[in-house]
Parts: structure tokens; sequence; C-alpha cells
């Protein structure tokens, strides 16, 4: 197998608390804590759970906007966190983001051809060839060159984020982290948009980290899917293999979720809802972090964390309830 485009070991990315009379740190936010995923050339992997488990912070600390505490984040062979800036600054400039809001993804004060030119004048490409070159990204993701002169609050929502999408594209990148990048969008023009970055992939090659919680959507674009729960991977694997044969709980409750077309089905599903609450990140579990949600779990998993280990069914889980394999070597059966 070729080496993956990106490949993260480990991450973990922790804020300090501070508080108290002197402001010293009083605890700490283990917002992404021992996280591991592979994305390969031309692949798009799905990053889902619910708001606050981490998504967010794990993809902007592959993008170099957040520091991270620990792990490695190694792109096209080399671990990021072990270059100077220059090195790292060289690199990224193959790691592009598409952000969830495109109004403020955006500056109101500069035009479209600005916006989207930016990544080129920071690369010194002289104005002729930067204004030749807005035009055909406009043109690539749909829109007409002569909007270029327009700013922001002269397009609309889908035509911003189109504006958002060609300066993504601007400096050719080979890994695009999309962050809810269709969730503030209407259902049709959602699908616009969907449709656009498929497109675009087929067309230039490059990978995709698609972060979301809708699982509707993630079905429709993704090779591969990755469940994060509480700043952890509860269940990752082929899309296929998670959407129809999920093992790990917190994967059946998200899909539990997702609405069914046909409304006698859907009247006749019974929902699993999750009781209890969602731990903090300040103090998470010291077992599984979903044991106390959790509807199967059993006395070991409030003691021992599970590892993320082959099912048999296609995809990794950390559930020792329903992957025996995730019991760590060194625990006694």
């Amino acid at each position: 197998m070729s080496e993956p485009l990106l490949k993260v070991e480990g991450l973990k990315v922790h804020f300090p608390v501070r508080g108290g009379w002197l402001g010293g740190q009083t605890g700490t936010v283990k917002a992404v804590d021992g996280f591991d995923i592979e994305i390969g050339r031309g692949e798009t992997v799905a990053l889902v759970g619910e708001s606050g488990c981490g998504k967010s912070t794990a993809g902007n600390a592959i993008l170099g906007l957040v520091e991270a505490s620990g792990g490695r984040i190694v792109f096209e062979g080399q671990d990021l966190l072990s270059l100077d800036r220059s090195e790292r600054a060289r690199l990224r400039r193959d790691m592009q983001v598409i952000f969830q809001d495109p109004v403020s993804a955006l500056n109101p004060k500069l035009t479209i051809e600005h916006s989207v030119g930016e990544p080129l004048i920071i690369q010194g490409v002289e104005r002729k060839t930067r204004k030749a070159r807005v035009a055909e990204l406009l043109r690539i993701v749909g829109l007409n060159p002569e909007q270029a002169r327009r700013y922001p609050n002269e397009l609309s929502g889908g035509q911003r984020q189109r504006v958002v999408i060609a300066r993504s594209l601007a400096t050719s990148p080979k890994l695009i982290v999309c962050d809810e990048a269709v969730s503030a969008l209407d259902v049709s023009i959602r699908s616009q948009i969907l449709n656009l970055l498929m497109r675009l992939q087929t067309e230039f090659g490059f990978s995709y980290l698609f972060i979301s919680h809708d699982l509707s959507v993630v079905r429709h674009i993704a090779d591969r899917v990755v469940v994060m729960y509480l700043g952890t991977i509860a269940e990752d694997g082929p899309a296929d293999a998670v959407f129809d044969r999920p093992v790990h709980p917190y994967t059946e409750a998200l899909l539990s979720a997702i609405p069914l077309p046909d409304p006698k089905a859907q009247r006749a599903r019974e929902p699993m809802v999750l009781q209890g609450d969602l731990p903090s990140p300040i103090d998470p579990p010291k077992g599984c972090p979903f044991v106390t949600r959790c509807p199967i779990s059993e006395v070991r998993c409030k003691d021992v964390r599970p590892v993320l280990a082959p099912t048999g069914e296609g995809t990794r889980a950390a559930c020792f309830v329903r992957n025996p394999a995730a019991r760590p070597k060194d625990v006694p059966a």
C-alpha cells in the first residue's frame, strides 16, 4: 500500500484552565486526547460526532491553527510538529480549509478578487498573473469572473461559500479540511455545494477531511468515517461498514438519529435515546469515555479504557462488550 497523504498518531490538544486569586492553572481541558487518523491521496475521510467532541479542534491542530500538546502529524512523510516554522509553513501551503460560515470567513471590506487572491499575494504572485488565476478559480467553482469586483455582502450564501472554496484552491492544495462546510446553507444549496466538492476532487485529485455532525451528508460524500467522542475515537472504518454494521453503541445512537425517508419506517423505528450526562473534558472518566451514557456498559468499563481494535466487521471499535479485541494487552481477560 502507498504511504498515506496524512497520518496522525496520538494527537493531543490540551488547554489549561486558570482561575483563583493568582490566576494559576486549576485544571486541563482535554479537547483531543489520543487521536489517530489516516487519509489517503484522493480520499474523503469524514470526522463525525456531537458538538464539543473535539472534531474542529483536531482539524485545527492538523492545520496548525491551534498548538498540539503531543502526538505526531505526518504529512507527505514529514512530521509537522518536528519542523521549524518556515518548513512547516512551506508544507502547510498544501493544506487548506473551508470554514462553516462564509460570512465570517470573508473580510467584508475586501473585494472577492482580493479575498480569493490573498494566498497568491502572500506567495508573491504578480498582479496580472494573480488576476487571471482568480478569474479561473471563480469559473471552476461556478461563478462569473465579473463577480470578482463585488463585495461579500453582494452575494448570496451559496455564492459566498463558492468564493471560500475558490480561495482554498488558490495554492493547488493536496488536502482540504472542510469544517462543517455545508451546515450553514439551505438544503437545496447544500446539495449543490456537495456536488461541487465531489466534482473538484475528481478533477484535481486532492483529499478531504470532512468534519460534520450531519451523518446523512457524510454518507453521501465519505469513503471512510471516523466517529469521535469526548476527544477520542469510538469507531472508524469504511463508510458502508460503519453505516450498515455499527459496533460501538455511540455510533448506533448517532445513526438512530438520522431521519428515514419512509414515514412508516420512521414511525416503526425505536430511536436509541442516550441517558446520563456528557462528562466534562476537564475530568473525563478513567475508563471508557462513553461509560456514563452507555446502555450496555459493564463494571470493567469504569476502570479500564478500551483501545481501538479491529472488529471483524471491517471497522475498528473501542468497546469491550462488542469487541473483545479492544481490551488492552496489559489487562487480564
